[in-house]
């Protein structure tokens, strides 16, 4: 068997292993610890320091997540790689027609260029179709290449650039990227 074959027999086996499933109130710790260590590999550089830990404050203690939960237009998914924690994604209506908001999607960084950043797209597409939208957007760091980059190898296309100031002294600088989603069977 030839490197691509078995690269390609190793990434299938991998993807088999692969659930998604809905975020439980008791998965809320462990969704937490894994953002920080997410955010602290991934964002300096990016961000400040002192921006990274107001935005995980801000976004991912356990009981803020628990109250989204207990949102009807706001889901939280988790990604279980050999039942194992690696990734999750957040997404809500919008308020604007046929349009769902992805607002986090994050893959460990070990667990990352396996096609799991691709599946939860794929998910969030197809649950966000279900529920009558045709257009997904997010917002991602101006500064935020690779997510960028991945984005764009899923369809994303920049809308626009937006500041928003969310306290703390801070602002997030972010293109608004948009995907249009054809149908409930769409793999990516």
């Amino acid at each position: 068997m030839n490197a691509d074959k078995r690269q390609g027999q190793l990434r299938r086996d991998a993807l088999e292993r692969v659930e998604i499933l809905p975020v439980e109130p008791g998965d809320a710790g462990r969704i937490s610890v894994l953002a920080r260590e997410i955010w602290e590999r991934h964002y300096p550089g990016i961000i400040s320091a002192a921006q990274i830990e107001y935005m995980l404050a801000q976004r991912y203690e356990p009981r803020l997540i628990r109250a989204e939960l207990q949102r009807d237009d706001l889901w939280w998914d988790k990604l279980l790689a050999a039942g194992r924690l690696a990734g999750f994604a957040s997404y809500f209506l919008s308020g604007q027609p046929g349009e769902m908001k992805l607002d986090k999607l994050y893959v460990h960084q070990d667990h990352q260029r396996r096609g799991y950043g691709g599946l939860l797209i794929s998910h969030v597409s197809r649950q966000s179709r279900a529920r009558g939208c045709s257009r997904l957007v997010l917002a991602v760091n101006r500064s935020n290449t690779n997510a960028i980059a991945a984005y764009r190898k899923h369809g994303f296309e920049v809308r626009e650039a937006a500041v928003k100031d969310i306290g703390g002294g801070f602002v997030m600088d972010d293109y608004i990227m948009v995907r249009e989603i054809r149908n409930v069977s769409e793999s990516g």
